[in-house]
């Protein structure tokens, strides 16, 4: 067999573009619904988590991540999730390139949800509100910069400010300590945080605000309330994966204040042309739920723009 190219962000990094891969996923969703599957091993807090995806005409996919949160105490520490992705030709099933996981999640979670926005948000929005300092945060605004070109207003906030200030000075953008302040001025609001009880109130939320969830991605956790669910027209990335195994939508959906028949669309239709936002006075909720198809359609991005500086 053939070796192999392993790429990673060092390769990378300078030739990608978020138009770039908000572009990849749109085109995956004009293809067949893409095959996905989920391995979890357990032992005490330790994880290994394999997703799988094929999506006909571009390839297939296994990303494989472990989580072992012990390596913090480690010394010297080591980093607490290790990921990689294989990709295949999906004719010949031939591997064709290994890429670094933490590059592919980083491109594929913001690109998510500048999609998501890109489709539902509208489109004078000038005041983005970013909830969360940490990674995902710092390349929210980058994503977010570069396909709303309009935002004059960038605003971050955290639970813990000093962290907040951080990023704000690195970034160029603005710093708020308290939440409802930060999120009355809001056109856009994108949360990428780690918390289980929900914290987003919807009587903060303007009318005609976009907000895009990203942070909840295990069954008990949730960044938005109940109010904001029943006013706003839900949409998700992928039916398969945002719905029932998040507890973002999964515990409302669970105890009633919202149906399955409350989900207006997720990007198959949304990119197909399926109706979105309604008017401007609108409150839209997008639940950035990830998935495997989501990993390949970036990692296959990624993969095919070096190939195409090498050719």
């Amino acid at each position: 067999m053939k070796s192999i190219p392993f790429i990673n962000a060092d390769q990378a990094e300078n030739v990608l573009t978020w138009q770039g891969v908000m572009n990849a996923l749109w085109a995956a969703h004009q293809r067949p619904q893409a095959d996905i599957d989920d391995i979890l091993f357990e032992h005490d807090n330790h994880a290994v988590l394999s997703r799988a995806a094929w999506i006909q005409g571009i390839g297939i996919g296994v990303k494989t991540a472990t989580i072992f949160p012990s390596n913090s105490t480690r010394s010297p520490a080591l980093p607490t999730v290790h990921a990689i992705v294989t990709l295949f030709n999906d004719q010949t099933g031939e591997p064709i390139a290994l890429l670094d996981g933490t590059l592919v999640t980083k491109w594929k979670t913001a690109g998510d949800s500048v999609l998501g926005a890109h489709l539902l948000a509208r489109q004078d929005s000038e005041t983005l509100t970013i909830l969360g300092a940490g990674a995902v945060g710092e390349s929210l605004i980058d994503a977010y910069r570069a396909i709303f070109t309009d935002l004059k207003r960038i605003i971050i906030w955290n639970r813990t400010f000093s962290k907040a200030q951080k990023l704000a000075i690195k970034k160029d953008v603005e710093v708020i300590a308290d939440l409802e302040q930060a999120l009355k001025y809001a056109d856009i609001v994108s949360s990428a945080t780690m918390s289980i009880k929900p914290f987003i109130q919807g009587q903060w939320i303007k009318a005609g605000t976009h907000v895009d969830l990203i942070g909840a991605y295990r069954p008990d956790m949730r960044e938005a309330d109940d109010s904001l669910l029943k006013k706003a027209r839900i949409f998700v990335d992928s039916r398969k994966t945002a719905l029932h195994d998040i507890g973002e939508l999964g515990i409302p959906i669970k105890k009633g204040v919202i149906s399955v028949h409350d989900i207006r669309g997720d990007f198959y239709d949304l990119c197909k042309g399926g109706a979105g936002r309604q008017s401007k006075e609108e409150i839209t909720v997008f639940k950035n739920g990830g998935g495997a198809h989501l990993d390949l359609a970036t990692a296959s991005y990624i993969q095919k723009t070096l190939l195409d500086l090498d050719t």
